[in-house]
Order: structure tokens, then C-alpha cells, then sequence
């Protein structure tokens, strides 16, 4: 009987704490450092402190324009203000184009995800990027890995609401990740931004709200939501600082969730029953984002993941032989040569590391996190970092030789060297080309754009015939007196975005477009238009990858995990792989029929044709 009385007693307890009613704001797409940004948090910050009722804040992500140190910290010292506990997560803004790979986000904030429970209620949020590189909306790899965690302690019954950035449908490469975990359990609902508008979703059968951007945009103010939940709804109302809370423009019952049962949209993986010649020899899934370009010598693969970890693989059978922990995400694609492998780290330092155990031999730090990939030369580093630094290194020692420290924007690409340059770009306008031996400036170049979103940051420059080319963000083709940085021509006619590369005898620039086709232009001073058109059939595509052309084969990856064989003379697809669903970095091909790649969901792979 007794034990009857007290499981009455905490029902009813259970049920007045499900009936209490709690409110609190959805502040999303601050963007700090845009025109009006920071003024437009300000207001709002000032209006939420206002209201008594409101018990904490939400923000869901791009809380600043380009990610910088600066950004960050001015949002948070606005954000500081928040009389009540505040929730953050960072968009595509805070990751995308970030000088610390998200690293700084962490430092200011604590946390990329968050969870947190309130009257019964339990809050999950995961970050989502891209980081670094373009490429769709995805949620991090250690995310899903910590969801998985968080859930198998989570009761069934327990009511969730999940938080993101993006909306959890297709514009995150790996959504099904998340519908098909959150379906299994009682959501209740989802919140995004990135839309910038309110608007109501369906996330395959769970309710969804977007949240308008709290810019003011055209209007005079900007502006955020109050959400409300009662014993039985959520209610989403907009309010504009030193307005009057507008009507609820959208309303979700709350009751318990029940899968649908509809089968919903999910990646093919078709193309490798069409090639079932092309199979992985082994794949190892690492438990963070790999965005970097797996090195390898006759025994080992070596690469680093966005927890900072570097971890080297048995190239025969792919099992783990030893890891490295550094203190920030890694997005720097190592470089390997006399029994070192040299990469950056987002902890600010440039690791020096033995490939036989992993051991550091010796470790230089910069003033900010090291995005940039390093390439050796004559026994020497050359690596750039988001301290507006280029240097040069002693390979053995790690002793500096030279540094150029005139660098606008952040470095997050792969140098070239030609004709006695280093030629490199950065998120800050510029391609430069500095001395080899001394680290002068031979000269700087610039499409004209102010926009440091269009800055040929992520091409990768190759050049032949005393011409470097590049394809920055602008969707130019561009080519560059290598002597003297002069523009001798730029198309536009191919969409050409961050993707290219030499033909095999250095007489063909290929570009692969935005949509389906690779193209291909004459290695000449004078623009005589697109040469070759080549339609693959890949779809929309806008992930920045290298194109190899090796044994008269020319190789590809995509933003949907697939990596293509090309002959370019036929224009044939020889073979084609889909890996996984997410970005396909830059790869090594080892040799025609053997390939290494890797993908921003922490997969890392071999390929072998037969």
C-alpha cells in the first residue's frame, strides 16, 4: 500500500512538473560583424533583460560573420550581459570561414553543443558546419558520437526538444543521422536558424520551427522569438526590442511521439553496384571530422581530426599503430618526408612528429591556430597560419629561416611552388607569391572583390608554362603572369569554383563546374575559351577538391561522398565510389588503380580497382 501512495505521489509530482508553464527566447543569426549586427544584439539583449518571465536563452548559431577572434569576443562580451542563463551553439558563419577551425568558438564559449534539462524537459543541441572548407551543412562527427552517448542515457518517455543551426532536412549532408535517432525517442519538437525567416517545418514527421534572424535586415529594428510551452503546446511568438509581443504565429501540440512509419529519402549508394569493379581494401572511422588530406609513406596513413587528435593507420589493413593528441582542431593536411609528418594544429603550433611511434621531435607555435597544410621542399616547411604569418622552417629542427607577417586574412590552403616562388592564398583578397629563399614579396594579387567570402583562400594554385591559375570563389578561372602577378586572363562561362588541376603533360587546366560538367581550357597567355566539356552527371556540386589526372585517368570527389574516374579523352566514367554522404577532401592517388581518401564524416579509406 505504501509503495502504492508513493508511486501516486511522484505521478502527480511528474505531472505538476510537466504542467508548469516556462518561457524563453530564440535568438538566432546574429551575424556580429556585419553592418548592423552588433547594435541589432545589443537591442535585444536590452529587451530580453527587460522581461522577468523569460526564464533562458536560446541561439542558434552564425552568431558572427566570418568567425574571427574579434567577432567572438565582441558577441561575447554583448552576450554577457543576458540577465538569465544562455544557450549557444555556432552556425555556418562561426566554422566556415573561421581563423580557428571553431576552436575559438570553444575557448569563448565553452562548448560547440550543449544539453540540459528544464522542467522535465530535455534540450540537445549539436553544432553543424562546414568547417573551414565549402561544402553542405553537417553535423560533426564527435557530435553524432556524443548524441549516441547522451541518448542511451536518456529515458524513452523523456520529452526532447533539439536544437541546430540548420534545419534537419537535406541541407545537412548527414540529417538522417539525426531524424533517425530522435525518432526512436519522445521529440517534441525542433528549433533551427540559418533561414534567417519564421517558418514552420516538418522534419520527416517532427514539428520544426525556424527562427527569423535577429538583423533587422530592411526593417528599422530586428528582432527574435518567445517561445512558451505549456502543459499541452509551444507557442512561437515574435518580439522586436521596445515592441509589444506580436501574436503566436505558430503553434506544436506537445503529446507523446509517434513514428509515422513513411519511408523518407536516403542517400544511394547505387554507383558502387554500377562500378562493383572499385571496392575499399579497409575503412577506419575516426570519432571526429577529418577535413584534411590523409598523407602516407609504404607503411602508414597519417591524418588529424577536428579533437585535435592525429592518428596513423596500418596502410596494408588500415587498424590504428599510433595517435597524437594536440590541442585544437586539426584541419592542416599533413606532410611527410625524411621520417617526420608535419601538420597545424588550431592550437596555434606546428607539430613536428616521428612516423615511426608518433613521438614529437619538436614543436613551433605561432600567435593564432594553424589552418593552413604544410609543403616540404629541399629539407624545409613552408606553412602559413591565421596570424597573418607565412614562414619557412628547418625540417629537422623546426628552426625558423624566414617569415613574411603582411598577410591579410586567414590561411587555410595548400601552397605551390613554381619558378622559385611560394604562391599561396588567403580569406583576406590576396594570392601571394613570396621569394623561396627569402620570404619577400614578389607580388600580390586580387580579383577586385571586397567581399573577403570571394578571396582565393581555398584553390589550390597549379601553374604551368609561367602561369599560375587559380578558381577562387568568384566561379572565375583565372590566369597570372607568374613573374610579375599580372592578370593575363579570367572566364567566367563554366561556373569553375575552388576545383582544379593540371592534365598529366601540363597542357590542360581542368575545372570542375558547379553543375555536372568538368571542363577543360588550354594552358595558354590568352583566353581561348573552354577547350574540352565533359558531362560527368554529378549534380550540383560546390565542394573545393583538386583534380588528378594520373596513367591517362583523371580523378575527382564530390560534396556527396563520391570520388570519380574519368578517361578525358573518351569522356567516360571508368569508375565511380560513393564512400559516405559527406564531403570527399582532396585524396592521393597512389597509383590508377589504388586510391586514398578521406571524408569530412571521419572516414578514411582505401580504394583498390580490379
Amino acid at each position: 500500500m505504501k509503495k502504492l501512495v508513493l508511486f501516486l505521489i511522484l505521478c502527480s509530482v511528474t505531472s505538476l512538473t510537466f504542467a508548469q508553464n516556462f518561457k524563453y527566447a530564440h535568438v538566432t543569426d546574429t551575424h556580429v560583424g556585419t553592418a548592423t549586427g552588433e547594435e541589432d544584439l545589443r537591442r535585444t539583449v536590452a529587451d530580453i533583460n527587460q522581461q522577468d518571465d523569460i526564464n533562458f536563452i536560446i541561439i542558434t548559431g552564425d552568431i558572427t560573420e566570418m568567425g574571427t577572434d574579434e567577432e567572438l569576443k565582441l558577441a561575447k562580451t554583448i552576450l554577457a550581459d543576458l540577465k538569465k542563463p544562455y544557450y549557444i551553439i555556432p552556425g555556418n558563419h562561426d566554422t566556415g570561414w573561421s581563423e580557428s577551425g571553431g576552436v575559438s568558438f570553444i575557448k569563448n564559449f565553452g562548448y560547440d553543443k550543449f544539453t540540459f534539462d528544464y522542467n522535465g524537459y530535455r534540450f540537445i543541441a549539436c553544432a553543424s558546419g562546414p568547417y573551414v572548407r565549402m561544402s553542405d551543412g553537417h553535423i560533426p562527427r564527435d557530435a553524432t558520437v556524443w548524441l549516441d552517448s547522451l541518448l542511451k542515457k536518456t529515458p524513452k518517455t523523456m520529452p526532447l526538444i533539439f536544437v541546430n543551426h540548420y534545419p534537419v532536412d537535406n541541407s545537412l549532408d548527414n540529417w538522417y543521422e539525426i531524424t533517425d535517432r530522435l525518432k526512436k525517442y519522445n521529440i517534441q519538437y525542433a528549433i533551427c536558424g540559418h533561414g534567417h525567416q519564421n517558418k514552420a517545418h516538418d522534419f520527416e514527421g517532427i514539428p520544426a520551427t525556424m527562427g527569423r534572424s535577429n538583423l533587422r535586415a530592411n526593417d528599422a529594428v530586428g528582432g527574435y522569438n518567445i517561445v512558451t510551452m505549456n502543459k499541452d503546446s509551444v507557442f512561437f511568438a515574435t518580439k522586436k526590442p521596445a515592441g509589444e509581443l506580436a501574436p503566436a504565429w505558430r503553434k506544436i501540440a506537445l503529446k507523446t511521439f509517434v513514428d509515422n512509419g513513411k519511408s523518407y529519402e536516403r542517400p544511394s549508394y547505387a554507383i558502387n553496384q554500377t562500378y562493383a569493379n572499385t571496392k575499399a581494401a579497409w575503412t577506419y572511422h575516426s570519432n571526429a571530422n577529418v577535413v584534411n588530406t590523409p598523407a602516407y609513406t609504404n607503411n602508414l596513413v597519417v591524418f588529424g581530426n577536428s579533437l585535435g587528435h592525429v592518428e596513423a593507420l596500418n596502410r596494408n589493413n588500415g587498424k590504428l599503430v599510433w595517435t597524437f593528441k594536440t590541442k585544437g582542431a586539426i584541419y592542416s593536411s599533413p606532410a611527410i618526408s625524411a621520417n617526420l609528418v608535419v601538420l597545424g594544429s588550431g592550437d596555434g603550433n606546428i607539430y613536428a612528429l616521428n612516423t615511426t611511434n608518433g613521438k614529437q621531435v619538436w614543436k613551433v607555435a605561432a600567435q593564432k591556430s594553424i589552418l593552413g597544410s604544410p609543403i616540404i621542399h629541399d629539407g624545409k616547411v613552408y606553412i602559413g597560419a591565421s596570424d597573418n604569418t607565412f614562414q619557412c622552417l628547418d625540417l629537422k629542427t623546426g628552426k625558423s629561416i624566414w617569415k613574411f607577417s603582411e598577410v591579410e586574412g586567414t590561411i587555410v590552403g595548400k601552397p605551390l611552388i613554381y619558378q622559385g616562388k611560394i604562391i599561396f592564398g588567403s580569406w583576406g583578397r590576396y594570392l601571394y607569391a613570396l621569394d623561396l629563399k627569402t620570404g619577400s614579396l614578389q607580388w600580390k594579387w586580387t580579383n577586385g572583390s571586397a567581399n573577403r567570402m570571394f578571396s582565393p583562400a581555398m584553390c589550390t594554385p597549379v601553374a604551368a608554362n609561367g602561369i599560375v591559375y587559380i578558381a577562387a570563389p568568384d566561379r572565375v578561372l583565372t590566369a597570372i603572369n607568374a613573374h610579375n602577378g599580372e592578370t593575363l586572363w579570367r572566364n567566367k562561362e563554366a561556373t569553375v569554383r575552388e576545383s582544379i588541376g593540371l592534365s598529366a603533360d601540363s597542357s590542360l587546366v581542368y575545372g570542375k563546374t558547379m553543375n555536372d560538367y568538368i571542363v577543360a581550357y588550354k594552358t595558354s597567355d590568352t583566353d581561348n575559351g573552354i577547350a574540352e566539356k565533359i558531362n560527368v552527371g554529378y549534380g550540383y556540386e560546390h565542394t573545393p577538391s583538386d583534380l588528378i589526372e594520373k596513367d591517362g585517368i583523371l580523378f575527382f570527389g564530390t560534396k556527396n561522398g563520391i570520388i570519380y574516374a574519368i578517361n578525358p579523352k573518351t569522356k567516360e566514367t571508368i569508375w565511380a565510389h560513393k564512400i559516405d554522404n559527406a564531403m570527399v577532401n582532396s585524396f592521393k592517388v597512389i597509383d590508377k588503380n589504388t586510391v586514398l581518401a578521406s571524408t569530412m564524416d571521419g572516414i578514411v579509406t582505401l580504394l583498390k580497382v580490379k
